[in-house]
């Protein structure tokens, strides 16, 4: 007989839930992972299984799920509100300490010890992401609008510092604002036909966008290059000193008396895109503050509620697609100089889903949700390379258990954008009973 106030773990229940999973794995691994187009060395193509693997995929598919619903059910159980409580405040603790640590870390980056060339360059790549999400974040996390086409206005951004770099002669530093305008044109252009649309449905609308953006870079050869994309794009300079490798009066090298090293050139993009991440993040952080950021949440709990309040919807979802846009644009500025040339195959659907994957794994309206998702979904592609055909499993794994760990996210909550600090005594004046 149990004790009293003991929960009965039913085992049975989560071997059939962990056996359904099981059968449903083999049904995606055995044409993905147990059959292999290989080449004999007579150069003849011949069909090898992998029967073992497929199984010792189930048995892990398996042992998961059933781990999982006993886990579920013993949090559900007396001992998960004592260990929510128990755990809370360190919890709570460690995320004020994770911005600032993060931040010292990524100013500090090109200077550690042992850093070199490969993790500038990885790490100018997470940073760019980071800023891109920080501008989604603006329309997902903020203002509860799903765009699936966010990568156009990062395609806009980027062919509109080339296009104006090279006819035009203009200098980065001149390109970089007018293709964030541009960006937010073109968002503001999006945002009047969705204007009644919400849901699945703007979802759907905002995803043939960022197609139609494609299709027209991929064709209007004339312009934008088709295909073959824009070469020769400008690089940024420090105050009119270049990054040659040839030194002389007008390089960085020559003008400050240091040896010519393309790791320069690495370290001031680095740095470039740092600022832009944290003027998205300065931005955004501002906005949330003032009527409109509250107007964006308001609209994002409910839009029927928030008309009824007298806010302009209208007004209120433009902004938030200009100035998301706008922020994509600046990210696009900077690829394309960072790059020096870009094509449509850069700007496909699956980098807005990567975008998106980082601000719902993040954590909808988190900005530092959106910099851990950022450096774990673009940090985590290197951590698994070694892995060759097994990363994208491994790491699409991973991502399921955190997003069943984590289901809001990995910072799902954040501090209200306005709160009241302590109680306080209102006026005979103004309430009936006379205290508040």
């Amino acid at each position: 007989m149990r004790p009293a106030g003991t929960r009965h773990l039913p085992f049975g229940a989560a071997l059939r839930d962990a056996g359904l999973a099981a059968l449903i794995a083999a049904g995606l691994f055995l044409p993905m992972v147990g059959l292999r187009t290989d080449v004999d060395p007579n150069g003849a193509l011949y069909l090898r299984t992998r029967w073992t693997d497929v199984l010792l995929l189930m048995a892990i598919v398996f042992a998961g799920r059933f781990l999982m619903r006993l886990w579920q059910e013993w949090k559900a159980g007396r001992q998960g509100p004592s260990l929510g409580k128990r755990f809370a405040g360190p919890l709570s603790r460690s995320g004020r300490l994770a911005a600032p640590a993060l931040l010292l870390f990524a100013v500090l980056l090109p200077a550690i010890p042992g850093i070199g060339r490969y993790e500038l360059d990885l790490g100018i790549l997470v940073l760019t992401y980071v800023m891109l999400g920080w501008g989604l974040n603006i329309v997902v996390g903020l203002a509860g609008l799903l765009d699936l086409g966010y990568v156009a206005f990062y395609a806009v951004g980027a062919y509109s510092y080339a296009l104006l770099a090279q006819n035009f002669g203009l200098s980065f530093w001149v390109c970089l604002p007018l293709a964030g305008i541009l960006a937010a044109f073109w968002g503001v252009l999006l945002g009047f036909p969705v204007l009644r649309l919400r849901g699945d449905y703007l979802a759907i609308v905002t995803l043939g966008f960022g197609e139609i953006i494609r299709l027209v870079l991929l064709n209007w050869v004339s312009l934008t290059g088709g295909p073959n994309g824009i070469a020769g794009i400008p690089r940024p300079t420090f105050f009119g000193l270049s990054f040659s490798l040839g030194g002389g009066p007008g390089t960085f090298a020559g003008f400050f008396g240091l040896e010519p090293s393309p790791t320069h050139r690495v370290v001031f993009l680095y740095y470039l895109i740092l600022a832009l991440a944290l003027l998205t993040n300065w931005v955004t952080l501002r906005l949330r503050r003032q009527p409109l950021g509250r107007a964006w949440e308001a609209m994002r709990e409910d839009e029927i509620a928030c008309r009824s309040l007298g806010i302009n919807i209208t007004v209120t979802k433009l902004t938030a697609f200009a100035l998301g846009a706008m922020f994509g644009g600046f990210a696009g500025a900077f690829f394309a100089t960072r790059q020096a040339f870009i094509s449509p195959e850069s700007f496909t659907f699956i980098e807005s889903a990567i975008i998106l994957a980082i601000v719902v794994l993040g954590g909808l309206g988190s900005q530092l949700g959106v910099a851990i998702a950022a450096l774990v979904l673009i940090g985590g592609f290197e951590v698994f390379r070694d892995l060759q055909e097994w990363r994208m499993l491994v790491f699409g794994g991973a991502m399921v258990l955190i997003m069943i760990w984590k289901p809001r996210g990995l910072v799902g909550s954040r501090t209200p954008s306005v709160a009241l600090g302590e109680r306080r005594t209102i006026s005979a004046a103004m309430v009936a009973e006379g205290r508040g």
